[in-house]
């Protein structure tokens, strides 16, 4: 659907890394346009549309693995730089000649390396710096041509290159946060090595999306699935300054939403920007579909199948619309299959409308499945969507179904959403509130004996959870004031009537996920 910029763009191969994505981002950040492929692709495939640069990301195999994940060789002869991270190091040297051994000390963390041949990959840097490190093999022999451009006390190539072939490599990932000078070397790779420029944002990404839309589109009509959320809402504004009043919005209250989301979804939408919205309320399917389900798939299968189903009744109606247009965004992507990108694992499903009945037969517009959340805000920000919406924290799908954790009811439900607007309204007193990525009520299935008012209580337990992130990828879980904490608990104890215990969830992503289920 989107068209990339045919003038210059950096091509990631995809070796199944959980750094890929921010690879990506990276390259981006440097306002270069960059684009992932399947590890698959063939040098006569790249040729066809060349790319200013190749990076070969890091992953979870080893060259030594059956199966595991190669290279086209001509990759390596098709004239412009090429770097390999970590796997993609190995694999580099695997291919070209050189000798990769199991490390007999594997090295995972934060490691210093010194500068020795160095080279235009770490031109402007120090000579010694901390690095991010994360291999069981390692190069042992170097192949023809290369020469060690960097190394730490367990590995004498921590970096390489042959400059000759504009060939780079490095053990260790630049591209993460840990690594000292890692936005320097990307740069160096970009500009230095490709001759890139900084030409790539999204004001030209807009342009693009919307050409590419109107040709797309034509004279038809399109039916988006709106939820009320940053993606499904900038799509809803990109869309409209596309096609105009061709558009036609459907808003689905499976009764799982957030407090006063119908009205403030109407508001918004169909009074403020004037678009054509459809509110199909059918709460009570959705609490029939829940009825004894407690598997956290189960559930969001039940909950999917229903949104398509009330969807697909709302969406006859539009006997003229051939597209159907998602808030789809790349985390999305990756979290929901084993991508066609590279090796993966599901983690979860994602219910986008998908499977809808044969007479539906739409063709599918994602026009924001290549970017990330804080890519979509700025979209959103330029074409003008109210801060109301683009700064609201991300919602999951399956709305507070994934929330409540085990059989989902609709007391259960008006339980927790009561406790979620305690939680929200003490969060957005903080001062760094919108650095927030995600906080947020979970109704856990246990109860627990309490005391109020001399009297005893056997009541639901309420945790919160609280994550910063950049890109939902990762992410840190937030460290609250106590005394916030303290006022959440009291308000939650004190005024919703159904719990009497609050706890706070302090794990990470990886190894927990953000949502409980």
């Amino acid at each position: 659907m989107n068209e990339k910029p045919a003038k210059q763009r950096i091509v990631i191969l995809n070796y199944g890394s959980q750094y890929t994505q921010l690879i990506a981002r990276r390259v981006r950040e440097q306002h270069v346009y960059s684009e992932i492929l399947p590890f698959t692709v063939t040098a006569e495939a790249l040729r066809r549309d060349l790319p200013k640069g190749i990076i070969l990301s890091g992953g979870p195999d080893s060259v030594f693995d059956e199966g595991a994940p190669g290279v086209d060789p001509g990759i390596f002869r098709l004239g412009v730089p090429v770097l390999g991270i970590c796997y993609g190091m190995q694999l580099m040297c695997h291919t070209l000649g050189g000798t990769v051994r199991h490390s007999d000390r594997r090295e995972y963390g934060k490691t210093e390396i010194s500068v020795t041949e160095g080279g235009a990959l770490f031109a402007g840097l120090p000579e010694r710096s901390v690095v991010w490190m994360s291999h069981g093999d390692a190069v042992a022999e170097i192949p023809q041509g290369f020469a060690a451009a960097a190394e730490s006390e367990n590995c004498p190539y921590a970096a390489i290159s042959d400059e000759g072939r504009r060939l780079y490599a490095l053990q260790f990932h630049p591209e993460v946060v840990h690594t000292e000078f890692g936005n320097k070397i990307i740069a160096n790779f970009l500009f230095e090595i490709c001759g890139c420029k900084a030409d790539w944002n999204m004001d030209t990404w807009i342009a693009d999306t919307v050409r590419g839309l109107r040709e797309t589109i034509g004279d038809d009509e399109v039916v988006l699935g709106l939820s009320g959320g940053v993606d499904s809402s900038v799509v809803a504004v990109l869309l409209d300054k596309a096609i105009g009043p061709r558009l036609h919005c459907i808003f689905v209250d499976n009764g799982l939403l957030r407090h006063n989301e119908v009205e403030t979804v109407e508001g918004m939408f169909r009074s403020k920007l004037g678009l054509d919205l459809h509110v199909a309320r059918a709460a009570q399917r959705f609490y029939s579909a829940l009825r004894g389900v407690e598997d956290p798939e189960g559930k969001r299968k039940a909950i999917g199948r229903e949104f398509v189903s009330v969807f697909a009744e709302e969406a006859r109606r539009f006997k003229d619309c051939k597209f159907l247009a998602q808030g789809t965004i790349y985390p999305d992507v990756i979290e929901s299959s084993s991508s066609p990108d590279g090796p993966s694992q599901t983690i979860k499903s994602h219910h986008n409308v998908g499977g809808l009945p044969p007479d539906l037969k739409f063709t599918l517009v994602e026009p924001l499945r290549d970017l990330f959340k804080d890519e979509v805000r700025s979209v959103g920000r330029i074409l003008g969507l109210d801060s109301e919406f683009l700064d609201r924290q991300p919602f999951p799908g399956p709305g507070l179904g994934v929330r409540i954790l085990g059989e989902v009811t609709e007391d259960k439900v008006r339980l927790l959403r009561q406790a979620d607007v305690r939680v929200q309204e003490e969060m957005r007193k903080l001062p760094d509130y919108k650095s927030i990525w995600q906080s947020f009520a979970v109704l856990l299935p246990c109860r627990s004996v309490g005391v109020m008012g001399d009297q005893r209580t056997y009541e639901y337990t309420c945790a919160i959870r609280s994550v910063n992130s950049i890109d939902a990828m990762t992410a840190d879980w937030t460290r609250i004031p106590y005394d916030t904490l303290a006022t959440i608990s009291s308000r939650i104890i004190n005024e919703v009537r159904g719990i009497n215990r609050v706890v706070y969830d302090i794990s990470s992503k990886p190894p927990a996920t953000i949502e409980w289920e």
